[in-house]
């Protein structure tokens, strides 16, 4: 079985998350999501609407994911990718080049993201009361 990981706060959801995680469990079997923590995104200077508990049960309702699980740190990939035998590691391209520590590892894959759609543009949106087809 070939297993592929990706990363994300996934708070939001929208297209572009859906083609990312379209995509990557189509480069193999099993497709293992580690979900940041709120405390994580308080580190990064991220705020989710969503809290860890509901992001989680809304990504496991998605035909594409196998299991996700908690993202507590930057310092877990490695172990992460060898305690699961991953196969793939997978994540958008505004990350190139970032984690290619991992190569040693497993597949490092950097797929495009999706165009004119990302959280921040959504929460940018609703902030000017703009709608999806403006």
């Amino acid at each position: 079985m070939r297993k592929v990981i990706t990363y994300g706060t996934y708070d939001l959801l929208h297209v572009g998350h859906i083609n990312l995680l379209r995509r990557a469990k189509a480069l193999g079997d099993y497709l293992l999501v580690v979900l940041s923590t709120d405390e994580f995104n308080a580190v990064k200077h991220k705020t989710a609407y969503h809290s860890y508990e509901d992001r989680k049960l809304i990504l496991e309702a998605i035909r594409y994911v196998d299991e996700v699980i908690p993202e507590y740190n930057w310092e877990q990939k490695i172990s992460d990718v060898v305690n699961n035998q991953i196969d793939v590691f997978v994540m958008g391209d505004d990350w190139e080049g970032q984690f290619d520590f991992l190569k040693e590892y497993c597949e490092v894959v950097y797929l495009p993201r999706t165009e004119g759609i990302s959280t921040t543009k959504i929460k940018n949106d609703l902030h000017l009361g703009k709608t999806e087809h403006e």
